[in-house]
């Protein structure tokens, strides 16, 4: 039960996808799977044409500001550098 609760109040997603020329995109959204949906039916600005995506990580906040405040740090230069060592498999091609 009390994992159900807890699953309850996450609202807030801050993902990362991946399309087949190894570009990447960061996001965030409240719905993940919706969301991933609009960028490979190019319903997204930046990847738009681009697709198809894959989502290769996500996390789940259940605080609106830190998910936007991590989404925001993911996109500095110390923030790509740690997702593409920590949080998913990055190859230069």
């Amino acid at each position: 039960m009390f994992y159900v609760e807890i699953l309850m109040k996450i609202k807030y997603f801050v993902y990362i996808l991946r399309n087949g020329n190894d570009k990447v995109y960061t996001g965030y959204t409240i719905d993940l799977e919706n969301r991933l949906n609009q960028h490979n039916d190019s319903l997204s600005g930046f990847t738009s044409g681009k697709g198809p995506w894959e989502l290769v990580w996500y996390c789940a906040f259940d605080d609106k500001d830190i998910a936007q405040s991590f989404e925001k740090y993911l996109k500095t230069g110390s923030g790509i550098a740690f997702s593409r060592k920590r949080l998913f498999k990055y190859q230069v091609k």
